[in-house]
């Protein structure tokens, strides 16, 4: 009887075979998805609670729903987590740190004068671990976002304050990517915005436009920090009114040439990103996506292989976008093994990745511009059960990363070994 490497191998040859009868070449599809990195997310970790030890609650319209038990309450432990996520999936892949996570020690600085220093350990061990790092200041948790209110402040002293706080992340993106060699996306979300209709929503988007260029006012060389702004639909306590909106930050990135963050929960619930990028990156030099899932509102669940994944990822294939686009992912859930989530979400980014790298595009386009809209529909059709799951076990057995469900035995061993011990986690799981 084959070993379970062989029926890995024997069934990918098929599934190589069937691709290569419609015009796809397998092995160049694998080998142009092992360039793309996905960006992991350091608050998934441990409920976007950072290491300000502040106490503060999250605010901004951002909430964490769970408690299973050993999350990460130390960058050692974070770090730890990470590195078990990292083992999972395959390929090689980036760090999304907020500045809420920099290594503090006994004197917590207030937001606007954290530093470089405070994220020398984030660096060393991205060095070891050969990850690139991307950045975000944190504009909520604080006592001066408990009015709702930052960089669209209506008191100067307080914007002032945030300006400086993302200056100062800026300066941390810049030293990242320099050090690493590859270039941090410094992303920037505000949770500004009002719960009731407002009777002024000129004067804090003017204020917001103010406030970021100030912000982005210091020339860094894009190969160390790209800036990107990021949009959102309503937040809880911001329903009837966003600083921060689509229309916005699309007006801001296109006219000082920023990169435009679309994350696929901040929109209205019948609206999908993977329509908004072919036109969003006519204008727009690059982008940044924060892949997620809401349900209903923008609740940040893990990310599943859904029809909009896929679409996302066809999106950027179909569009030639890949060089352009830096996809990270963003969601939050703590009624789950932690790690389980980063594998979960991180291998279905990567699976939807390979399944429109796979697509026979050449053939669609083929059909399109010949009219026959018939064939087109037919292929689309079909292109839903060819082979993807051969292909992406091959994909994974080639990098050394466990195939099918046998990541989840790594993550329950890890669980019982690791997680149970720490500090006020149950004994019994």
């Amino acid at each position: 009887m084959p070993s379970s490497d062989q029926r890995v191998e024997q069934a990918y040859e098929l599934a190589r075979d069937l691709y290569a009868s419609l015009g796809v070449d397998a092995e160049q599809a694998m080998s142009r998805l092992r360039q793309i990195p996905i960006s992991l997310h350091c608050w998934q970790g441990d409920d976007v609670v950072g290491f300000e030890q502040s106490g503060d609650e999250l605010g901004g319209g951002l909430a964490v729903t769970g408690n299973y038990p050993g999350k990460a309450s130390t960058p050692d432990e974070l770090r730890m987590d990470l590195q078990q996520a990292y083992s999972l999936i395959p390929g090689n892949h980036r760090l999304n740190l907020h500045a809420i996570y920099g290594e503090f020690g006994d004197h917590v600085p207030d937001r606007n004068e954290i530093g470089p220093e405070h994220f020398t350990g984030w660096i060393d061990w991205a060095k070891e671990q050969q990850l690139g790092l991307d950045f975000n200041p944190t504009y909520f948790a604080h006592p001066l976002a408990a009015d709702g209110m930052t960089l669209s402040h209506p008191d100067a002293k307080m914007r002032n304050f945030w300006i400086e706080h993302g200056q100062a992340c800026r300066q941390i993106g810049a030293t990242m990517g320099a050090a690493l060699g590859t270039p941090a996306v410094t992303n920037s979300w505000i949770p500004d915005g009002m719960k009731d209709t407002p009777a002024d929503r000129k004067a804090p988007r003017e204020r917001l436009a103010d406030s970021l260029d100030a912000v982005f006012a210091e020339p860094i060389d894009p190969a160390q920090n790209l800036d990107a702004v990021e949009c959102k639909l309503f937040g809880i306590g911001s329903e009837s009114y966003v600083v921060g909106s689509h229309e916005f930050y699309l007006g801001y990135a296109i006219s000082r040439q920023k990169l435009l963050c679309l994350d696929a929960g901040h929109f209205h619930p019948t609206e999908v990103i993977s329509d908004k990028i072919s036109s969003v990156l006519t204008y727009v030099p690059e982008l940044l996506l924060h892949v997620s899932r809401g349900v209903r509102w923008d609740s940040d669940h893990v990310v599943t292989y859904n029809q909009e994944l896929y679409e996302i990822a066809a999106e950027l294939v179909r569009g030639g976008y890949l060089e352009r686009t830096h996809i990270g992912l963003d969601f939050f859930d703590a009624s789950i093994n932690r790690i389980a989530a980063w594998a979960i979400g991180t291998r279905n980014m990567i699976k939807a990745l390979l399944a429109a790298l796979l697509e026979p595009t050449a053939k669609l386009r083929e059909f399109e511009e010949q009219g026959d809209f018939t064939a087109r529909l037919a292929l689309m059709e079909e292109i839903k059960t060819l082979p993807l799951g051969p292909v992406w076990d091959y994909y994974c057995l080639q990098a050394g990363v466990p195939v099918g469900m046998d990541w989840l035995d790594q993550v329950r061993q890890y669980e019982r070994s690791t997680l149970i011990n720490r500090s006020g986690t149950p004994a019994v799981l």
